[in-house]
């Protein structure tokens, strides 16, 4: 497990949105990790996190992207059945609320990269410390 920051890029809902951005950071030599895309019916809110946040953050401000950081939890689970309930529920024994969960799976026998947004950072480092 490691914390990491998330950028919450707002964009408008339209073609091309998620294209100018990805290209924005792929000229900067920014590596996307994890990603997510919520819509709505005007606007778009895409979450990632890259390995440069340092040089994502500089370029996206001078290309005038509105965005937000905040710190996430990045945490290496085996592909297997029950492995997010596994995490889940200590999260939820420790009074810990997950506000949201993005990830990817991997093929089987492999680590999936779930990203975590939680209400008490402190107490869910500790609770998955040996993840």
């Amino acid at each position: 497990m490691e914390k990491a920051k998330q950028f919450s890029v707002y964009l408008q809902n339209r073609p091309g949105a998620l294209a100018t951005v990805t290209q924005v950071l792929a000229d900067a030599r920014v590596n996307i990790v994890a990603l997510s895309a919520v819509e709505t019916t005007h606007e778009g809110i895409l979450r990632l996190v890259v390995d440069k946040p340092e040089v994502a953050a500089k370029t996206l401000d001078e290309k005038g992207l509105m965005f937000a950081m905040v710190d996430v939890l990045l945490i290496k689970l085996p592909n297997r059945v029950g492995a997010m309930a596994e995490l889940a529920r200590k999260l939820a024994d420790k009074n810990v609320n997950i506000n949201y969960v993005y990830g990817s799976a991997q093929g089987p026998g492999t680590k999936s990269t779930v990203v975590l947004s939680v209400n008490r950072m402190a107490a869910a480092e500790t609770v998955l410390a040996d993840m």
